[in-house]
């Protein structure tokens, strides 16, 4: 074997070497995050991380923004909008921790990423046999097919509401696409100026939504109350199940994997990995209060102005803006054009990162290295054209546009395991993360979260296929045989990711020192 030479690293984990293979950023893409001074004095203690650094969490921030889009996109507020009108104040303290179990989520993801310097779908590839690789690929295409129809349907009707009914949902559609392509080209100018844009439709949204918010002014009692007691009724449950459901989405998990890829760092050293994840999670825990207040005041908004009326249960995206007029009015602006504001920059900025999505799913799942045009035109051709036959079908019917986005959220449930699972085993995995596996107590936290979020989801599409659906007998032939592989798949990822020579450890029973030659 021929000696290292002296200038030469090795990675700290396995794998994580630089390769050919389609990579989420290119070298030069990168923010390079500069080794300070002072930042050596811990080499007596090489797992401790420099000391903490205000720049260095600026220089980190950024992924953890992108990733808390998800947490505020269009199908997030309708969820908002209507557990306010049903439910109330009620439901606040669900929404606080549907959020931080979300969060828990993300931080698997960026760990995973941050120690492996890869994402989860080029890990998938490398996993996973060929056949249920294909698999995993194709849901999740589907599950980001689903949660972009919703986005671009979201800024369609955004920007109806803003023109005053004069662009119908389809020409939406068509500047939403545009619009995402010059976003994208924005990304040549570098990462930082692409997170700085979604900062600003972050801000855009915090600031329509509080305009709202003290717009209708809230009780703040009730308020407090709601994020503080627990409580659950039969007729709210419905509404409950939607917060949940659409806190964790699928495509979101590949995509914060993939993000923090952007920081270039150092991976011989632990102490540097371990500071980038504190780094992390520090962001992405900021991102996602700031996401909670928001999500907050568009529920306490329609708490306020509609609970206990005529006209909760049929409040949704499309007509939102209107009762909203109807009840409060407006004052140098009117309430409507706020909320289209809102919405618009909740939709425009879902869509883009959607698409970074797609790119990042198909780069690693099939290793595709094409052009970044190339790839953001065929993901978004995916979403666009299903978008634009939804809204020519359903342009003049809210009902018909209500039903079509329930069957839209059902779609999202089916596929949240094939993102949970490998994510959890993979970062579970110690051949793969060394010393940055999880633990057993998060494990057993991690997978209880991962089996409440599912559960409920099956409860969501029990619920909608035993009220909403006839299932005729060739249908139900079907709907079963779909379910048996469905559960059948799940078994297998659930299995395959289950360490079983450590659980045989685990469970064999420990022998009892009796007498010196047992040692």
């Amino acid at each position: 074997m021929p000696p290292q030479q002296p200038d030469q690293q090795q990675p700290l984990l396995p794998g994580t070497s630089d390769a050919e293979d389609a990579a989420a950023y290119d070298p030069a893409q990168k923010i390079h995050v500069v080794v300070g001074v002072g930042d050596e004095a811990g080499e007596s203690d090489p797992g401790a991380p420099p000391p903490f650094s205000w720049r260095k969490l600026w220089l980190f921030s950024g992924p953890g923004l992108l990733m808390s889009i998800a947490f505020l996109d269009p199908g997030n507020l309708e969820a908002d909008l209507q557990a306010g009108a049903v439910a109330g104040y009620s439901l606040l303290w669900l929404l606080m921790w549907a959020t931080a179990m979300g969060l828990l989520v993300q931080l698997l993801a960026v760990r995973l990423g941050v120690a492996t310097g890869r994402h989860l779908a080029e890990l998938c590839r490398e996993e996973y046999p060929t056949w249920a690789r294909l698999a995993l690929w194709l849901m999740a295409e589907v599950a980001l097919v689903g949660a972009d129809i919703q986005e671009v349907i979201g800024s369609a009707i955004a920007l109806n509401i803003l023109s005053n009914g004069l662009l119908p949902l389809w020409s939406g559609v068509v500047i939403t696409a545009a619009d995402c392509f010059i976003f994208l080209f924005l990304e040549n100018y570098g990462v930082r100026k692409l997170e700085a844009v979604f900062a600003v439709l972050i801000a855009v949204m915090a600031l329509s939504f509080a305009w709202m918010f003290g717009e209708a002014k809230p009780s703040g009692v009730e308020l407090l109350l709601g994020v503080l007691i627990p409580k659950l009724s039969s007729k709210t449950i419905t509404q409950a199940v939607a917060v949940l459901g659409c806190i964790i989405m699928p495509h979101n998990v590949f995509l914060h994997s993939a993000l923090v890829q952007s920081r270039d760092i150092d991976r011989t050293k632990k102490s540097l990995v371990q500071e980038a994840l504190n780094y992390n999670t520090i962001e992405s825990s900021a991102a996602l209060a700031i996401s909670f207040i928001i999500n907050l005041f568009v529920t306490a908004v329609f708490a306020e102005g509609f609970y206990g009326t005529a006209l909760a249960d049929s409040i949704g995206l499309v007509n939102a803006g209107k009762y909203l007029q109807e009840k409060f009015g407006g004052g140098v602006i009117p309430i409507v054009y706020i909320w289209g504001i809102g919405l618009l920059a909740a939709g425009q900025s879902s869509t883009i990162t959607g698409t970074y999505a797609g790119q990042f799913i198909m780069g690693g799942f099939l290793n595709i290295r094409l052009r970044k045009w190339v790839r953001a035109l065929i993901t978004r051709s995916c979403a666009i054209v299903p978008a634009m036959i939804v809204a020519l079908v359903f342009d003049t019917s809210e009902d018909s546009l209500d039903i079509m986005n329930e069957w839209l959220n059902v779609l999202q449930s089916v596929q949240i395991p094939f993102a949970l699972i490998p994510l959890l085993c993979l970062v579970s995995k110690e051949q793969l993360m060394g010393s940055f596996r999880i633990g057993p107590v998060l494990q057993v936290i991690a997978w209880l979260v991962a089996a409440l979020v599912m559960v409920i989801n099956g409860y969501l599409l029990v619920d909608f296929f035993s009220s909403d659906v006839e299932l005729g007998a060739i249908f139900g032939t079907v709907v079963c045989a779909l379910a048996v592989g469905y559960i059948s798949f799940i078994i297998y990822l659930v299995l395959r990711g289950i360490n079983l020579p450590a659980l045989r450890d685990l469970l064999r029973p420990k022998r009892v020192i009796t007498n010196m030659e047992d040692l």
